[in-house]
């Protein structure tokens, strides 16, 4: 079993920055593509971002674009997003996801077999 856990949400104002960190429990994390997706309020559950197990190949929505980084330690199995430049629109539950599979890195929800419970990040105009 894989257990994820994330951190590091919280209110900021627009324009500002946020680090949000998800930490892996579990056997052979290197090997999981990763991703991070966000629910705002009244939305569905959308694709931020993504990164293969090796760290190579990072997607973005188009949304987040130029705006958000993610990366991944595979020697601390953790998984980091930078966002910066944010707006109110990035308000949201954003959620640290593990894929089903190695061989693609998914964009769809159910590409994805594991999940944290979330955490709030509230951007203010």
């Amino acid at each position: 079993q894989v257990q994820l856990v994330e951190s590091g949400g919280g209110l900021v104002q627009a324009g500002g920055s946020l680090r949000l960190s998800c930490a892996v429990f579990g056997r052979s994390f290197s090997s999981y593509n990763m991703g991070w997706f966000r629910q705002g309020p009244g939305k569905e559950r959308e694709f931020v971002a993504a990164i293969s197990w090796s760290g190579g190949n990072p997607d973005y929505a188009d949304s987040v674009k130029g705006r958000f980084t993610i990366s991944r330690d595979n020697a601390k199995n953790m998984v980091y997003l930078q966002m910066n430049s944010l707006k109110p629109e990035d308000t949201a539950v954003y959620y640290c996801a593990a894929a089903r599979y190695s061989g693609y890195v998914p964009r769809t929800f159910d590409g994805y077999a594991y999940w944290g419970q979330g955490t709030q990040v509230t951007v203010s105009s």
